[in-house]
């Protein structure tokens, strides 16, 4: 699984004008599900999200995590995150995982963050998104499971 998380002021996705999702501050998530990805790599991930440090403490540092600045996370499934760009100038999605199989670690992931007790707001698999956001700081990250367990 591969994850952009990015530090907000707020964030909103639309589908077809409508908002689906809305956050105030809190963490904007893209979640690109690969082959090979299962329970393992959604846990990993939704923890590592929610611990993440990212929010300003009393003396300016980083060193709050999302819960503790009572944030909210707005989570977008995004299988270009899997594009391989190495040969030609057309992405390849190959290492994307099949629909169903990535909406269901998609939720799962979310419903992960939600056990913690986190307020999770989504957008809709497989629709075309409008998102809007305001990055504060800027403040974004990126997070490969292949590469940290």
């Amino acid at each position: 699984m591969r994850a952009v998380i990015q530090r907000v002021a707020r964030a909103e996705v639309r589908v077809d004008g409508e908002v689906v999702g809305a956050v105030g501050k809190g963490l904007f998530v893209l979640l690109g599900v690969a082959h090979g990805d299962g329970e393992e790599a959604a846990r990993f991930l939704a923890d590592k999200v929610a611990s993440l440090r990212v929010f300003e403490d009393g003396a300016g540092k980083m060193n709050r995590a999302v819960a503790e600045v009572r944030g909210e996370i707005l989570v977008v499934s995004q299988f270009t995150l899997l594009g391989d760009l190495r040969k030609g100038n057309r992405p390849s999605f190959t290492s994307a995982a099949p629909p169903e199989v990535a909406n269901a670690l998609y939720e799962r992931f979310c419903a992960l963050l939600r056990e913690q007790g986190l307020p999770v707001a989504t957008g809709v698999f497989r629709a075309h998104m409008e998102v809007e956001l305001v990055n504060d700081g800027p403040v974004t990250l990126l997070l490969d499971s292949t590469r940290l367990f």
